[in-house]
């Protein structure tokens, strides 16, 4: 369409212009004829011209870095659970997974337990692992993985 059209039909040129195959937007170039309170005037219909968006090719996000664990106390009759305390050295929210080993007096593995965490940002946080009820009689030490993996 490259010839300019001029309507003179007020308010309905718009529906006009729709009607003769132009849609607001297009690059028509038609012009459409307004009527305002001083007269008639000219106003060219908005053009909307795709201009090509180039990004900058962003590298992933490094995956998060592994915290750590120090058992601070094991589990026994009076309080079945351990407690660990678990640090997470990332600077944003992380998943960690603390594993703490059950022990008897032997030295033989009662129970094995693995425990996703959700850490705050550069913080650090004591987690109470559980200690299954049968064990917590035999139970002679605890011993927790230093190195908790960052899941997410």
């Amino acid at each position: 369409m490259g010839s300019r059209r001029r309507w003179s039909w007020g308010v309905t040129a718009t529906a006009v212009v729709l009607a003769a195959g132009c849609s607001p937007g297009s690059d028509s170039g038609a012009a459409v004829t307004v009527a305002g309170e001083n007269g008639v005037s000219a106003q060219p219909t908005p053009t909307a011209t795709a201009t090509p968006t180039v990004s900058a090719a962003t590298s992933p996000a490094p995956p998060p870095k592994d915290g750590t664990a120090v058992l601070v106390r094991c589990a026994d009759m009076e309080d079945p659970y351990a407690t660990v305390e678990i640090r997470n050295p990332n600077a944003h929210e992380a998943v960690l997974e603390v594993k703490v080993h059950f022990v008897d007096a032997y030295g033989s593995p009662l129970l094995d337990t693995s425990n996703q965490v959700v850490v705050a940002a550069k913080d650090e946080l004591a987690y109470r692992v559980p200690a299954k009820f049968q064990y917590t009689d035999r139970i002679a030490h605890c011993e927790v993985e230093p190195v908790v993996r960052a899941v997410r």
